[in-house]
């Protein structure tokens, strides 16, 4: 039996209702849960493996009080090489073994004056700065649930997330725009992936781990590195978070 196979029926015995993509450097936030079953991104169907440091390229089924919890140890990006289709396939590939409700989770830098390192931010809404013309289109609904937003802890300030491709990281010039716009924090992910999710009938939450100042705010040169040893550092906040988002989810 393949390893696609063996997922999918344990999934048929213990179906997950809910699922959870965690970003860079987050992966282990869900191994204080119990495993049930974990497969490596590149023994699924239509996933390559993840080629980012920080991101374990696996999918786990786990336990929590109310079910079983489907969980991308990682995720796939534009900026690794991979079209959009197969950027949104662990969405997809939930759906199709019954996740019903998404919380998606990523590092960004903050740009807002509350978006300070190591903080969490609640996302209400994003701008998918993807493209040289992404202004120029129609503006549509957020596809963030307002009813899980309520759910989380409301001490965590909420803003609006802007994604870029990536992989550089953006100019002081590009921070200012964005800021104008809106933006509270800014990153490489999620936005994608939340789109889909919306349009495929599921609920959506974003939770974003602030890893430092966007360009131009942050005293010290950017690097991926800095970035993980931020996120490690506000791990148990982001793990904290989630167990109470976890808990309302019967």
């Amino acid at each position: 039996m393949s390893s696609f196979a063996e997922l999918r029926e344990v999934c048929r015995s213990r179906p997950p209702r809910v699922g959870l993509i965690l970003g860079s450097g987050l992966s282990g936030v869900s191994d204080e849960l119990p495993l049930l079953h974990a497969v490596p991104f590149a023994e699924l169907s239509g996933m390559p493996g993840s080629s980012v440091v920080g991101h374990r390229g696996r999918v786990c089924l786990h336990e929590y009080e109310h079910g079983t919890l489907l969980a991308f140890q990682g995720r796939l990006h534009f900026y690794e090489g991979h079209p959009w289709d197969i950027v949104e396939r662990p969405v997809r590939l939930a759906h199709e073994l019954g996740v019903r409700t998404l919380i998606l989770t990523n590092a960004s830098g903050g740009i807002g004056a509350a978006q300070e390192a190591g903080s969490l931010m609640a996302i209400r809404g994003h701008l998918a700065a993807m493209t040289p013309w992404w202004w120029r289109e129609a503006p549509t609904p957020s596809p963030y649930s307002p009813r899980l937003l309520d759910m989380i802890d409301p001490e965590i300030p909420r803003g609006t997330y802007a994604c870029v491709t990536g992989p550089n990281y953006e100019t002081p010039a590009e921070i200012r725009a964005l800021r104008s716009l809106g933006a509270d924090a800014v990153g490489m992910s999620t936005v994608h992936e939340a789109n889909v999710a919306a349009g495929l009938g599921i609920e959506v939450a974003g939770i974003s781990c602030v890893a430092n100042r966007a360009a131009g705010m942050s005293p010290t040169p950017l690097s991926h590195a800095e970035v993980l040893a931020a996120v490690h550092a506000a791990a148990g906040k982001m793990s904290k978070v989630l167990k109470s988002l976890l808990r309302q989810l019967v």
